[in-house]
């Protein structure tokens, strides 16, 4: 069975709150080398208007695959996650992550487009707060393998 082609236009319902903690800004910022001291020190953010901690751009990694895992483990969808291989991500942001936001995320399936035997699925996460304000939106695009790529 392959990808169901019908999965495009559809929308998940939203993630559980997820709330941005500060050592989690810091261990992501450790594991991605981004050295800024917005990302480390509350002063040197607070220094740039920053209310709090600052996450490094690609934080929002987080949020987006635990809203895209309702796109994998939809029965419907036709993912076998073993064959998958993650192609690209894009992030679009509308204004910083800080330490202390309360996020949501919710994913839609943007394409589903078959290509020599494999499948690509494009997925656009919205991420807002929990209030409605629009922080940023990814896009992912997953390769699933084709059966005879085994």
């Amino acid at each position: 069975m392959g990808v169901n082609p019908e999965l495009q236009g559809r929308s998940y319902p939203p993630t559980e709150p997820y709330v941005v903690g500060r050592e989690k800004i810091r261990e992501f910022a450790v594991a991605v080398q981004a050295t800024h001291p917005a990302h480390h020190e509350v002063s040197a953010a607070q220094e740039l208007g920053y209310a709090d901690l600052v996450a490094p751009p690609t934080f929002l990694v987080i949020l987006a695959q635990r809203a895209e895992a309702a796109v994998v483990a939809d029965p419907e969808a036709g993912i076998d996650f073993s064959r998958v291989v993650h192609a690209d991500e894009r992030f679009t942001h509308h204004r910083a992550v800080v330490a202390g936001d309360e996020l949501i995320g919710t994913a839609s399936v943007e394409s589903v487009k078959t290509l020599g035997g494999h499948t690509m699925v494009t997925t656009a996460t919205e991420i807002t707060t929990t209030g409605g304000e629009s922080v940023s939106t990814v896009r992912s695009t997953l390769l699933v393998r084709g059966e005879e790529a085994a």
